[in-house]
C-alpha cells in the first residue's frame, strides 16, 4: 500500500473539485438549453389567448386541485400511521409494514396502477364486495377517485416513513419522563410529537405536492377523460399527438414556475429537505397507553397494509397463469424478453450515472473552499425536484427533435433524464455513509498519506460498497419503471416494460397485463437482492452528528 502522496493517482486536491464542478455546470447547461428552446417556442405563441382559453384554465385547476386534494389525504393517513409506528413498536409484522412503505418509492406506477385496476375497478375485489354491502353504491375508479386512490397509495407511506423518522429522533430522556408521566393521547401529541414533526411536514407536504403534480402515469390511466387532464398530459398530448410545440412550451413553462416556485419557498425557509428515510431506527422506550388506544392503533395499521399489500397480492395472484410455462405464455414472452433488454438497456447506464454524479456531487460540494462554487453541484442535486423530468424532455425533445434519427438516440436521452431525476434519491443515500467515517480513520489515512485513489480504495470504499449497491438499485429501479420521459421519446413498435405494460392495459389485456406487471416486480426483487448482498462495513463511530451506514434489506 502506498504511502506517499507522490506516488497517488489523483491525489491533486483538484480531482476532489473540478470532476463534481464541470459535471454540475453541464448538467445546468443541458438543463438551461432545454428550458430556453421551450422559452424560444413559446415566443411563437399569443400566451394571453392561451391562457385565457378554457381548455388552459382547466388543466390548470384541476392539476392543482388533484395535487391538492392527494397531498391532504396522503398526510391525513400517515400521520396517524407514523404516530401508531412510533408508539407501538411491538406490533405483528412491523417490518413488514416498514418495507413496503419503502417499496412504494420504487416500485413503478404502472405496476401498483395495474394492481389498483385489479383491486378497485370494475371487475375488482373491493368493488365486488362494495356491490354486495352497498347495492347501487355508483363507485368508479376511473377519474378524480382513481388518481387520489392511486396518489394516497404512493404517496402516504413515503410521508408516513419520513415523519416516523422525525418522530424516532426524539430524545429517549423526554420519551422516558412522557411514559412516566402518563401523556397519552392528546397531549401526548401537543408536547412530544408534534414538535418533532412541525419542522419536517411542510418539506414532506412540497416533496409530496410535487410528485402529485407531475404525476403522469397515474393519470394516462385512470384519468378517464379530457375533464381530468393535467399539464403533464397536456404537455403529452400537444408534443405526440398535436404537434403543437409552442403550445407545450407554454404549458411546460407554467408548470416549471409552480414547481420552481414551490422549492424556492422550500431551501429558502430552509426546511427539511429530505426525500428518502433512513433505513435504521432507534429504539425508544415503551410510551404508556391504554388499552383501546393500543386496540385502534393495531386496527389502523392492520387497514393500511391490508391497502399496501392487496394490488400487490393482485398482481401475482393475476401474474402467474399469464407467465406459467405452457403452450399459451409463449407469445407473452415473445414481448416481455424484448421489453425487458430494452428496459436494462436504458436503466443500467441511467442508475451507474446517477451515483457517479451523486458522488462526485458529494465530494465538490464538501471539499469546495469558496461558496459559490459550492452552489453549483449542491444545486444538481435537487434540480430535478425543481424542473420535473416531462417538462425536461419536452425542452430537449423540442432543441433536438431535426437531429433526433433514430431510437438509439431517444433510448440515450431517456437514460441522462431518467439518471438524472434519480440523483436526489441516490444523494440521500450516500450522504450519511460519507460523512459517518469516523475521526480516528481521517487521522491515521492522513498520518500515512493516503491521498487520492489509494485513499479512495482503501478508506471509503469499504465503507461505502454497500450504501453504493443501494443507491444503484435504487437509481435503476426509478429508471426501469419510468413511463413518462420513454412515453416522450420512446417508439411504441420498440416498448420497454412500463410502455407495454400500459399498451396492455388499454387494450384491456388485462391478463398480460398482470403478466407483465409481475414479472417488472420479480425483475426489480431480483435488482434489490442481488444488491444488498454486496458486503460492507459498519461505521466505528456512534457520534450524535453522524449517521450510521445504512444496511439494506430489501426481500
Amino acid at each position: 500500500m502506498p504511502t506517499h502522496a507522490s506516488a497517488a493517482p489523483f491525489s491533486h486536491p483538484g480531482w476532489q473539485i473540478w470532476p463534481g464542478l464541470l459535471l454540475g455546470t453541464g448538467l445546468l447547461l443541458l438543463v438551461a438549453l432545454g428550458l430556453g428552446s421551450i422559452l424560444q417556442e413559446a415566443g411563437e405563441l399569443d400566451p394571453g389567448r392561451t391562457l385565457a382559453s378554457s381548455y388552459f384554465q382547466s388543466v390548470v385547476r384541476f392539476t392543482l386541485w388533484q395535487a391538492f386534494l392527494s397531498v391532504l389525504l396522503s398526510l391525513a393517513l400517515a400521520l396517524p400511521v407514523a404516530t401508531a409506528l412510533a408508539r407501538y413498536k411491538g406490533f405483528p409484522g412491523r417490518t413488514l409494514i416498514l418495507r413496503l412503505m419503502e417499496l412504494s418509492l420504487v416500485l413503478p406506477t404502472i405496476v401498483a396502477v395495474s394492481g389498483i385496476i385489479a383491486v378497485f375497478g370494475r371487475q375488482g375485489w373491493f368493488t365486488g364486495l362494495l356491490n354486495i354491502w352497498l347495492p347501487g353504491n355508483g363507485w368508479n375508479l376511473y377519474g378524480l377517485n382513481g388518481i387520489l386512490l392511486a396518489h394516497v397509495f404512493f404517496n402516504a407511506p413515503l410521508a408516513a416513513r419520513i415523519l416516523l423518522q422525525a418522530l424516532d429522533s426524539i430524545p429517549a430522556p423526554r420519551m422516558r419522563t412522557a411514559s412516566q408521566l402518563g401523556l397519552g393521547g392528546w397531549w401526548l401529541w401537543r408536547a412530544v410529537h408534534w414538535p418533532a414533526i412541525k419542522p419536517v411536514l411542510p418539506g414532506v407536504a412540497a416533496l409530496v405536492f410535487t410528485l402529485c403534480f407531475t404525476s403522469f402515469a397515474i393519470i394516462m390511466t385512470l384519468g378517464g377523460g379530457p375533464g381530468t387532464t393535467t399539464l403533464e398530459v397536456a404537455i403529452y398530448q400537444a408534443l405526440r399527438f398535436e404537434f403543437d410545440f409552442a403550445r407545450a412550451a407554454l404549458f411546460a413553462i407554467l408548470q416549471l414556475l409552480i414547481c420552481g416556485s414551490l422549492w424556492w419557498l422550500v431551501f429558502r425557509k430552509r426546511l427539511d429537505t429530505a426525500v428518502l428515510p433512513n433505513r435504521r431506527l432507534s429504539r425508544q422506550v415503551p410510551l404508556f397507553a391504554r388499552r383501546w388506544q393500543g386496540f385502534s392503533a393495531s386496527l389502523l395499521l392492520a387497514i393500511f397494509t391490508a391497502f399496501l399489500v392487496a394490488p400487490l397480492l393482485a398482481i401475482i395472484l393475476r401474474g402467474l397463469p399469464a407467465l406459467w410455462p405452457t403452450a399459451d405464455a409463449t407469445s407473452i414472452y415473445q414481448q416481455l424478453l424484448p421489453a425487458t433488454a430494452r428496459s436494462l438497456l436504458i436503466a443500467i447506464p441511467a442508475g451507474l450515472g446517477s451515483v457517479v454524479v451523486a458522488l462526485l456531487t458529494l465530494a465538490a460540494t464538501n471539499r469546495a473552499r469558496l461558496r459559490w462554487l459550492a452552489i453549483v453541484p449542491a444545486v444538481t442535486g435537487y434540480l430535478p425536484l425543481i424542473v420535473p423530468p416531462l417538462v425536461l424532455g419536452t425542452g430537449l425533445f423540442i432543441l433536438l427533435r431535426p437531429q433526433l434519427g433514430n431510437t438509439m438516440q431517444g433510448w440515450f436521452l431517456v437514460a441522462l433524464i431518467n439518471g438524472l431525476m434519480a440523483v436526489p434519491f441516490v444523494l440521500q443515500i450516500l450522504r450519511g455513509p460519507l460523512a459517518s467515517l469516523d475521526s480516528g480513520s481521517l487521522k491515521q489515512a492522513d498520518q500515512l498519506g493516503l491521498l487520492g485513489w489509494y485513499r479512495w480504495r482503501w478508506l471509503y470504499w469499504p465503507y461505502l460498497r454497500r450504501p453504493v449497491a443501494l443507491a444503484l438499485a435504487y437509481g435503476v429501479a426509478l429508471s426501469l419503471g419510468d413511463f413518462g420521459v420513454i412515453a416522450l421519446f420512446g417508439s411504441p413498435g420498440k416498448p420497454t416494460l412500463p410502455v407495454l405494460l400500459y399498451q396492455q392495459l388499454g387494450s384491456y389485456r388485462l391478463g398480460e397485463a398482470a403478466g407483465t406487471g409481475l414479472w417488472l416486480l420479480g425483475l426489480l426483487i431480483l435488482i434489490f437482492v442481488s444488491l444488498s448482498r454486496v458486503p460492507g462495513i459498519k461505521s466505528r463511530t456512534t457520534s450524535a452528528a453522524s449517521q450510521p451506514l445504512p444496511e439494506p434489506e430489501h426481500a
